[in-house]
């Protein structure tokens, strides 16, 4: 608060800035038990990480929507984006490593899901399936990306972040997910 707060009414008034320092607004976390321990910003990180997940799954759904294909879920959108990725085929490995996903089975639902709407193929290296992407689904990927720069990338963009500052937060993201996974692991041992 400041003296000319008091001096000019009787209300006190408070700027950010000294709610900030003042240790008043605290962390914003979705779980202040989480927060009071060691690492409070770790806790910030993951309630910021809870809105961004939602708010990217609801993106790529509504996105894919737009560009024509409904009724995908976000880790059908993601396989797709991912058998697109360089026109190469791919095995189901190759797109749960990508991924970073554990339960194969739901990305073999997904690829069953998107062989159905005829989006992508299957076809053999050796003894593994192999999928590919079709020229719908290209097309909708295509389409999924003119949408996205249209929205999405100019929006963004408007803020004035810089490439190089994403390029940053992208990369310390990746480190804290081998974290999350290492962890993860010791926990399924206890």
């Amino acid at each position: 608060m400041t003296e000319d707060s008091l001096a000019k009414n009787d209300t006190p008034t408070l700027n950010l800035d000294e709610i900030r320092q003042g240790g008043l607004l605290g962390p914003i976390v979705s779980s202040a038990h989480l927060a009071s321990g060691a690492s409070p910003a770790l806790s910030e990180f993951e309630f910021g990480l809870i809105l961004v997940s939602h708010a990217f799954e609801r993106w790529m759904v509504r996105c894919m929507a737009a560009a024509g294909v409904k009724d995908l879920s976000a880790l059908d959108v993601l396989v797709l984006h991912t058998v697109n990725h360089r026109g190469r085929s791919k095995r189901l490995a190759d797109i749960c490593l990508v991924l970073n996903v554990e339960d194969t089975h739901i990305v073999t639902y997904a690829i069953k899901k998107l062989e159905r709407l005829k989006l992508i193929k299957s076809g053999r290296a050796g003894k593994e399936k192999t999928v590919t992407i079709t020229a719908a689904g290209e097309q909708a990927c295509l389409a999924y990306r003119e949408i996205r720069e249209a929205l999405l990338v100019r929006s963004v963009r408007s803020l004035g972040l810089d490439e190089k500052v994403l390029h940053e937060v992208a990369q310390r993201m990746r480190a804290l997910s081998g974290h999350y996974d290492q962890a993860a692991r010791a926990a399924a041992s206890l």
